[in-house]
């Protein structure tokens, strides 16, 4: 075995750090400008391809030579498509909401001119006398970024960059390391599992280290199958080296040879961004046979998965990279004793491995200065939903949640009232706004009925129905169950009947205790965590808005106006303007026509709900009105 020499390694990295700080340098301290467009999904989504083919079109017709780089996810998504421009004698100005047209203009009087354009900027991404810095933003004093450090700031298809922004050094300090000694700190930080489960991710890697048998495997597990969550893949999309670092150094702590990165085939760009950063990492010494000179090698594959939620959990994970089937096993045997083939395997998330470098260059101590007694460090939310500011939030645990949807996220758009916050995705919780003040950590959440699981937060309004957020996600878990448990299987199924009988207004009052005891028959009989906490939606929503449920079913009413067989849409006479056709014409199933009077009426057998009449009705009139439940005919419309 290939003896390590500490200065070797030393030096093989600083050979190749000097490289790629030169390379920044060369670019940033130039006298061109550089645009840096933001091109993960939520900048494509936005139209962010459309943005960097026209600059670079009007860059070579203005004759000017600067690089355009595409870079990952800011967090601000709200305002995609995003670019930034670094101009010699300017701070680096961020614009969002861009388009083609503004993007033309970009080239054309600021980087050609000095004409700024400061009615697209969004923020500076520095402190200075010209305009706003993302720093004064009131999101800014409850961000922390350690696990997004490098998102929306570095190309991810560069591994220069990366390194010249301080990627690779923890490793670097990692392979001088006793395998030992990098649990010890893990462990001394307190990082936990941010996958969901929570579980102290040192005490895992000891677990793993000592059990018995080799070969050891490291997975990491971006099998991200929540509704509304993307943090994973937006990692994996803006800033895949950092994960990849954090798992050359766990498996260095482990004894691993081999690893594996199971992704989404969903996420076709981050795959691709992936496969580009372990060639890269090979080529560059940091993966493959003895990394950056010392006698360890360890080798990644990226494997895809099909898209099976129950996949995220882990036995199930590591059933389907055996070729089989992906369901859960029962437990214990834990992974880290016997996972892959049977041997000591360690199923990491994203977001756990990601923090890893960090923690390892600044010290366990730095870590735990971040966060409360008993969750350590930043939480990663994917914020979507009825909020102003969607987009990617970083913050330390503890902070609340009333500062994250409020202060972060603006609060909610319209001048709505907030009515509840859906976090940890369908195995999590529905919390009113008398939790709002909780602090996000796994425990306090846990105690309030939810979970913190893998970050997914939506939030929801006034408009929105409780009873038919609960329908919904429980019918996503109950479609995504694999089947292997007889109380998962069955018993989600039954209480999915059970909430579609509720939302149509076919519900008894007996309907809660038996939704109750099939919960909690669920809760006790389910094999895997997935079905172990499906039911909570449904708890939590019991628990909280108890009086929707019994709206539903006493009076047959939706107070949110949202159950489609609960309501009905009526034209007021007096209010209708009989020149304005708007509702006809909107109309896609026909099912308005004016009597003989010109009066425009709905008829109810032909009515799809879909809202489009009352939404194409100018506001002038606002004659078209919806009501639950669908019998109460306004004394207007009579």
């Amino acid at each position: 075995m290939k003896e390590i020499i500490s200065s070797d390694i030393a030096s093989s990295f600083q050979e190749l750090k000097a490289r790629a700080e030169s390379r920044w340098r060369e670019m940033f301290n130039s006298d061109k400008p550089v645009i840096l467009v933001g091109t993960a999904t939520c900048g494509r989504a936005a139209g962010a391809l459309e943005v960097l083919h026209t600059l670079r079109a009007e860059l070579r017709r203005q004759g000017l030579d600067c690089p355009v780089i595409e870079v990952g996810c800011m967090g601000h998504c709200y305002a995609e498509p995003l670019v930034v421009i670094h101009k010699p004698g300017y701070p680096a100005i961020c614009y969002g909401f861009v388009n083609p047209v503004i993007a033309e203009r970009l080239v054309k009087e600021f980087i050609a001119g000095d004409n700024a354009c400061l009615e697209f900027v969004l923020g500076a991404m520095e402190e200075n006398d010209l305009i706003p810095s993302f720093a004064d933003f009131p999101r800014a004093g409850y961000e922390k970024k350690v696990v997004l450090r490098n998102c929306g700031h570095i190309d991810p298809t560069d591994i220069d960059h990366y390194i010249a922004s301080g990627g690779y050094s923890a490793l670097d300090k990692a392979l001088r390391m006793s395998p030992e000694d990098i649990i010890d700190k893990v462990k001394t930080s307190g990082l936990r599992g941010r996958g969901g489960a929570g579980f102290a991710t040192g005490m895992k890697w000891e677990i793993c280290r000592q059990a018995p048998g080799k070969p050891r495997y490291l997975v990491c597990n971006a099998d991200e199958g929540d509704p509304g969550a993307f943090m994973d893949r937006s990692i994996l999309e803006s800033d895949p080296h950092s994960v990849i670092e954090g798992m050359v150094i766990a498996a260095h702590a482990i004894g691993a040879r081999h690893g594996y990165i199971y992704v989404r085939s969903e996420y076709p760009l981050a795959v691709k961004r992936v496969r580009t950063a372990l060639r890269q990492s090979r080529k560059a010494g940091f993966l493959g046979r003895y990394i950056l000179g010392s006698d360890f090698s360890f080798d990644i594959r990226l494997f895809k998965g099909s898209g099976a939620f129950v996949c995220g959990e882990e036995t199930a994970l590591i059933a389907s990279l055996e070729g089989k089937a992906g369901i859960p096993r029962h437990r214990p045997p834990y992974p880290p004793t016997s996972g892959l083939d049977g041997k000591p395997t360690i199923v990491n998330n994203v977001k756990t491995l990601a923090a890893i470098p960090p923690i390892i260059k600044n010290g366990a101590e730095w870590f735990t200065g971040i966060g409360t007694e008993k969750t350590k460090g930043t939480a990663v939310f994917a914020l979507a939903g009825k909020v102003v500011n969607t987009g990617l939030v970083e913050v330390p645990m503890g902070t609340t949640l009333r500062q994250v949807i409020f202060d972060v996220g603006s609060g909610i758009p319209g001048g709505k009232q907030f009515k509840a916050v859906q976090i940890g995705g369908p195995s999590g919780g529905c919390l009113p706004e008398s939790a709002l003040d909780l602090p996000v950590d796994f425990d306090s959440l846990t105690e309030a009925g939810a979970m913190m699981g893998s970050g997914g937060m939506v939030v929801l309004d006034e408009d929105d129905c409780m009873v038919e957020i609960a329908r919904y996600f429980l019918e996503f878990t109950q479609r995504e169950s694999c089947g292997k448990c007889t109380f998962c299987r069955l018993g989600t199924r039954q209480m999915l009947a059970i909430l579609d009988d509720i939302t149509r207004g076919q519900g008894r009052d007996e309907d809660i205790d038996t939704l109750m005891i099939l919960a909690e028959a669920i809760r006790a009989g389910s094999l895997c965590g997935l079905g172990k906490t499906a039911p909570n939606p449904v708890l939590t929503t019991l628990r909280y808005f108890e009086d929707e449920y019994r709206a539903h079913i006493r009076e047959g009413r939706c107070p949110s106006l949202m159950c489609r067989d609960l309501i009905a849409y009526y034209i007021l006479p007096d209010k209708c303007e009989r020149s304005c056709d708007a509702c006809v014409g909107s109309c896609t199933v026909e099912a308005i026509s004016p009597n003989r009077k010109r009066i425009k009426v709905i008829d109810q057998d032909k009515c799809v709900k879909c809202d489009t009449c009352r939404t194409a009705c100018p506001p002038q009139y606002d004659a078209i009105v919806k009501l639950s439940p669908p019998s109460e005919v306004p004394a207007a419309a009579k």
